[in-house]
């Protein structure tokens, strides 16, 4: 007799205050430094999904890394643990994907916005799943003195 998750799914989907997310894959080209705000700003890749999404912490703050990583320009990049929740029906995110939060719910996190998220391994997926929870790192941003 096989389990039927549905109606958890919807309930756990329904308590979440979902923001809309968008996931790229990673643009081809050089960050491009931005005078009046002091960012790199990555070109856009291909629109993978828009839609309903989270980021949250995952629970424990960020570590220093002390070997290479592919996404990592350098050694000792902190990494910042955070996680992404999707509904079920948004593709799988692959790893290198980019999160950017578009819009946050009334009353969330303003901090959210003009932030970019990287994944760090494929979405998650199991048999007993309600929600697709991805693993991210943020992006650092870095100034440049002229």
């Amino acid at each position: 007799m096989a389990l039927d998750l549905s109606g958890i799914k919807e309930t756990v989907e329904n308590l979440i205050p979902w923001d809309t997310v968008r996931i790229t894959t990673p643009a081809a080209g050089e960050p491009v430094f931005g005078p009046v705000t002091g960012l790199y700003t990555y070109p856009e890749g291909d629109l993978v999904y828009e839609g309903d999404g989270a980021v949250q912490l995952a629970g424990t703050v960020g570590g220093v890394t002390s070997l290479p990583a592919p996404n990592l320009p350098w050694v000792d990049e902190t990494r910042s643990k955070y996680k992404l929740l999707t509904p079920l029906r948004a593709p799988l995110a692959e790893r290198d994907m980019l999160v950017t939060v578009v819009t946050v719910h009334p009353g969330g996190d303003l901090a959210l916005l003009d932030r970019q998220w990287r994944v760090q391994d494929p979405a998650v997926a199991s048999t007993m799943t309600v929600i697709r929870m991805t693993t991210l790192d943020q992006v650092q941003q870095t100034r440049e003195v002229p």
